[in-house]
């Protein structure tokens, strides 16, 4: 249940803070904002991850699809098993799904989060993709200690 709930209410904030970037901010905008966040930038990224090959969203859009039904598929088998790990895929599925669904549907991807002059710029996905991997990495960890202990317990 967390898996969904956590790749839902993904997808939910990072649809709409998009919509309200591209409704609200202008492209190449930039809004300053005190606090751990730098500024807000409207940026549209028609490739990947620090604007890398541009011009490909869509590919990368499938991409994602693949990443996404991989994951389900792990999930499926059982091999991704607990809370955290399960959360942490539900937040590498939602973060997938959100820049997967602005490359098929708007060709880009928007950005607008920048924390630190000279930073790179990242939306609520991509900040979900990195919660993700740290979130499934502990989980990995724990549930082979967790395993490690189990067999230790019984002969």
């Amino acid at each position: 249940m967390v898996f969904y709930f956590t790749a839902f209410l993904v997808i939910l904030l990072d649809q709409l803070s998009k919509w309200w970037v591209r409704d609200h901010i202008a492209i190449s905008e930039v809004i300053p904002v005190r606090g751990i966040i730098y500024e807000l930038q409207h940026y549209e990224n028609s490739g990947m991850a620090f604007s890398l090959f541009q011009g490909y969203a869509r590919l990368f859009g499938v991409v994602a699809v693949i990443f996404i039904c991989l994951i389900l598929y792990y999930r499926s088998k059982g091999d991704i098993q607990g809370r955290i790990s399960n959360a942490g895929a539900g937040f590498l599925v939602g973060g997938a799904a959100g820049n997967m669904i602005d490359r098929f549907w708007h060709g880009t991807v928007t950005d607008f989060i920048v924390f630190s002059e000279g930073g790179g710029i990242m939306n609520i996905a991509d900040l979900a993709l990195n919660a993700g991997i740290i979130l499934y990495i502990i989980g990995m960890i724990l549930n082979y200690f967790s395993s490690q202990q189990k067999k230790r317990n019984f002969p």
